[in-house]
């Protein structure tokens, strides 16, 4: 019975280690918290959730509640693409409702690749503009960011559809930095957004092992911290695939560590 036991639990080790490794890959389902802070004041929480997708048809979304004394935000982003040769992702629809104080609004954009044209709704405009390949929508670009990271890309530029308008983002590696917050102690690389004027910066860190999962992200306004965001918890959630194909090397590994015993 105690080598019964002993043959469970090396392969269930195994099996934890694989997957692990398995739950690092940036478009494996998974969930982020974060907390939003305005200077030293908590302002509440926002999260990014990935969904398992249904073949090649991907959901990314973002949901936040915060708010300061008698004001408050509530936003909700939902994003649909595809993936294309591995790490090329192809939008698909991206809508924004948000509420709260103030005017409540409504943005939604639609990547007709058939049709050769995107469109798009903010508020009560309306706009087309012409469909490209590396076009995005404002929240799966993050995902795209990750995956060139990954890929070692040197150019880090991207064209996106945002509030009725097309924009262009660049970004810069700083450099490598330990980032210690509540939640953790994390080997990261830190970018800037790039701007022609120092009054804004912008400024973020994202954890190579854990496939540049953002960590934290500061903003300044005229050199005073305005906006801080960290980390609070993750969730990996390995497909069925991965699973099957990490019991099935846990299993043959398991039963090779049996013989060679």
């Amino acid at each position: 019975m105690s080598k019964q036991l002993s043959g469970i639990l090396a392969i269930s080790l195994i099996l934890v280690s694989h997957l692990t490794l398995a739950n690092t890959k940036v478009l494996t389902p998974h969930t982020a918290e974060y907390q939003v802070n305005y200077g030293s004041i908590e302002l509440g929480r926002a999260r990014y959730i990935l969904n398992a997708p249904d073949g090649n048809f991907f959901q990314y979304r973002f949901d936040s509640d915060i708010g300061l004394l008698m004001l408050s935000d509530k936003r909700n982003i939902r994003s649909e693409f595809t993936v294309e040769n591995s790490n090329q992702l192809i939008p698909m629809r991206y809508s924004v409702e948000r509420t709260g104080t103030g005017p409540s609004f409504r943005e939604q954009a639609a990547f007709a690749k058939g049709q050769n044209v995107v469109h798009s709704q903010y508020k009560d405009e309306r706009a087309k503009f012409p469909y490209d390949s590396k076009l995005f929508d404002p929240l799966m670009v993050q995902l795209q960011f990750r995956l060139d990271m990954e890929a070692h890309k040197d150019e880090l530029h991207y064209t996106m559809v945002k509030e009725g308008e097309v924009d262009d983002y660049a970004f810069k590696i700083v450099g490598k930095e330990r980032v210690n917050i509540e939640s953790g102690s994390y080997q990261t690389v830190k970018f800037e957004v790039v701007r022609k004027s120092t009054k804004r910066q912008t400024f973020f860190w994202m954890a190579p092992d854990l496939s540049y999962l953002p960590i934290r992200l500061t903003h300044f306004e005229k050199g005073s911290k305005q906006l801080d965001i960290k980390l609070l918890n993750y969730h990996f959630e390995p497909s069925n695939k991965e699973i099957q194909a990490t019991t099935e090397q846990a299993l043959v590994d398991g039963k090779a560590n049996k013989e060679e015993g």
